[in-house]
Formats: C-alpha cells, structure tokens, sequence
C-alpha cells in the first residue's frame, strides 16, 4: 500500500495536493479550471477546496514532525 505508515491527515493531505497539482496544471496548460467547473455553483465550495489544498500542503511540510507517522 502507498501510504503504509502514515496517518488518516497525511494521506487525506496527500489526495488533496493530487487535486490541486492536477487543477493548476489544467489551468496552465488549457486555461481551464476543474474546481471552479465542477464546484462554480457554490462559490464557499471553491474557496473551501483552495483553502484544503493549501493546508494540505503545509501539513505535507510538517510530515516529519508528525509523531503518528513512521
């Protein structure tokens, strides 16, 4: 398994930069935003997963410090 060792935050965090790294990819290469069309009706939901990807990336950051982790 991919995230053996790890706890239930880091792989959640893990997921989540994916769906950020693959959304800001698309907006470089095609201009074109899947946050925003998949979730543009509710905009609290954009702002919602833009502010998970980026917690998620300081929490992929602080892996090392996590004691739940090996």
């Amino acid at each position: 398994m991919m995230h053996q060792g790890k706890c239930g935050m880091h792989c959640v965090a893990w997921w989540l930069l994916w769906v950020g790294g693959i959304n800001w990819g698309l907006v470089g290469l095609l201009d074109w935003n899947l946050v925003e069309t998949l979730f543009g009706g509710w905009p609290w939901l954009v702002k919602l997963v833009y502010i998970l990807v980026g917690l998620s990336a300081v929490v992929m950051l602080l892996e090392k410090k996590c004691t739940k982790c090996k």
